[in-house]
């Protein structure tokens, strides 16, 4: 782009999806190593604002160490006569876009969660300021969303300061989530969609409802209206909801339509308020995964920011790799934790009555949105960190998945015949839309499977142990 020529690298489009691996970088800000990091917009009066001011609290690029992770924080304040602060969020989901136009210089997630890296190669050309990076925000900020008629950037290495910033931006992400808070999707005839992320998950389209965040927890019902109004052919648009499909899943014959046309017909039905079937597409930028745990019957929940395995012995970025992408993986299902406060969490499924794990970290701050009665049944790492351990916890505090393990041995153990010696033709035993199963470390999906048995033999686990015991001997 011509209005870059004084900018080391280029600028545009085609550097969107471009991954910079650790032997490429030269150096990181946030990720998963560091914990203080953030991005923030604020509205401003215009006296506030020194339009085109940039600066830098801290080390600059060309002052850090090669191959080192920074504590990282980024201030965008704007001001216009039509800027509201109801468009601070989608002034700062902005922020990931923008970046990514860069040359070498990459940018993932969102707000707390931020992970950028710059190549060794950009580096190398020039690319050694943040004044530089300021200044593409500033120009595209500018020119792509016309009313906002001054900014200055403030970009922050100074650990310190991040570090005292980052409670300040926590607040503030807090105070905001909450005030989108109340309005119910039936409440509304229009939807949102947002494809930020289709750069790096080119099918994957985020449908906003006043009940369902985007996955990455940045953006509300509200302020999907605020970006849809204020830039109509930007990456988040309005979706017709059209007619109610199945309210208990949330199909919307709508949303089919616009999650089949953005995703140029690969994703042609989206159920909101499930993890089977036909769930949301998942990105990359979620927040967190909710993962089906097949042994149990429920769901585990784990964050970004986990830094153990969960407790079905996969780390985070192994669960989060099975649905990335702009995938629809069966019992795999990237959210925000927004949506886990939502009363149409995983509501096809049960809700929190499913759920049987997520980090203790995580539980406390959705804890108000639990329902008391099932608060103290829902495991965290203090609790379990193996299967094994979860089960003990779940049966010692009759987690209502419980229940439905009665009911399942019941109804297998009836579907046994007496064993009278003659020949027993095959019965089905199981049947089901989608069953997950668990082999080998990898998750085999069947679909529409029916399994047939001439007998099916119950034992429990003490007398497997113990024929495990007599033939060792």
């Amino acid at each position: 782009m011509s209005m870059f020529k004084d900018i080391p690298v280029d600028v545009g489009v085609i550097y969107e999806g471009e991954r910079i691996r650790r032997n490429d970088m030269y150096v990181e800000f946030g990720g998963p190593d560091i914990k203080e990091k953030f991005e923030l917009a604020r509205v401003k009066k215009p006296e506030e604002i020194e339009d085109g001011k940039i600066t830098i609290v801290g080390p600059d690029l060309k002052d850090m160490q090669e191959g080192k992770s920074y504590s990282f924080g980024i201030l965008i304040e704007v001001a216009g006569p039509q800027l509201e602060p109801e468009l601070e969020g989608v002034i700062e989901r902005r922020i990931h876009a923008y970046c990514n136009f860069i040359e070498g210089f990459m940018h993932l997630n969102q707000r707390y969660d931020i992970w950028m890296r710059l190549s060794k190669k950009s580096f190398q050309k020039g690319l050694n300021s943040f004044e530089y990076i300021g200044k593409v925000l500033h120009r595209l900020f500018k020119s792509e969303l016309p009313i906002i008629e001054k900014m200055q950037v403030t970009f922050f290495t100074d650990q310190e300061k991040v570090k005292s910033l980052y409670d300040e931006a926590l607040r503030i992400y807090d105070a905001r989530d909450a005030r989108a808070r109340g309005l119910k999707d039936e409440e509304v005839d229009k939807f949102y969609g947002c494809a930020l992320c289709q750069s790096f998950a080119p099918t994957h389209v985020c449908v906003i409802t006043p009940q369902r965040y985007s996955n990455c927890g940045a953006i509300s019902w509200f302020d999907g209206r605020a970006a849809a109004s204020i830039d109509p052919k930007g990456p988040v648009f309005t979706i017709e909801k059209g007619e109610m499909l199945d309210a208990e899943k949330g199909e919307f014959s709508g949303v089919n339509e616009a999650v089949k046309k953005k995703s140029l017909s690969e994703i042609t039905r989206v159920w909101l308020y499930t993890g089977f079937g036909y769930p949301h597409t998942s990105c990359g930028c979620f927040e967190g995964v909710a993962f089906y745990i097949p042994e149990v019957d429920g769901f585990g929940i784990v964050h970004r920011g986990y830094k153990e395995v969960s407790v079905n012995g996969l780390a985070f970025s192994t669960i989060a790799d099975s649905t990335a992408g702009g995938r629809q993986v069966d019992g795999f299902h990237g959210i925000s934790i927004e949506y886990m406060r939502s009363p149409k969490f995983l509501q096809a499924d049960g809700g929190w009555k499913r759920v049987v794990w997520l980090p203790k970290e995580v539980k406390e701050r959705v804890k108000d949105f639990i329902p008391a009665e099932l608060v103290d049944k829902v495991a965290t790492e203090e609790d379990a960190k193996t299967v094994d351990e979860l089960k003990a916890f779940l049966k010692e505090h009759n987690h209502p998945v419980v229940e439905h393990w009665k009911e399942e041995a019941i109804a297998v153990a009836e579907a046994v015949p007496a064993e009278t010696g003659e020949e027993v033709p095959t019965m089905p035993v199981v049947t089901a839309a989608t069953l997950p199963l668990t082999a080998g470390g990898f998750k085999i999906i069947l679909k529409d499977a029916k399994i047939y048995a001439k007998k099916v033999i119950i034992r429990s686990e003490k007398s497997e142990k113990k024929g495990e015991s007599v033939g060792k001997k």
